[in-house]
């Protein structure tokens, strides 16, 4: 497990650059992204749900609330990014997946 202050830096940065994936990708779907003190929200135009990104320091994991389930995603050293164990997706492709599904809208793309 990584320490606390790594996680910090880390998590920061995944979520930052998740947000910014989000911001352009906007433009072409339907919700929105807003950041409020530290957890990373997406809410949809329809207002029927929201995504929820938040950083568990305890754990050291980023935990994604998204269509009713709930993504815990490690640290991955090998891959430099936070990724669902289950998977092995990154939290951009899991979210960019979780993203096409909500919306059914397979052209949406988080770079």
């Amino acid at each position: 497990m990584i320490d606390e202050s790594t996680f910090r830096r880390v998590s920061d940065q995944a979520l930052h650059a998740l947000k910014q994936s989000l911001i352009e990708a906007e433009q072409d779907g339907g919700f929105e992204t807003e950041d409020n003190n530290g957890v990373l929200n997406v809410l949809f135009e329809d207002g029927s749900f929201k995504f929820v990104f938040t950083p568990q320091t305890p754990v050291r994991q980023i935990w994604i609330s998204a269509r009713s389930s709930s993504f815990k995603l490690d640290w991955s050293e090998d891959q430099g990014d936070f990724t669902l164990p289950k998977t092995g997706e990154t939290i951009k492709k899991l979210t960019e997946r979780l993203l096409q599904e909500q919306l059914a809208d397979s052209s949406i793309h988080l770079a």
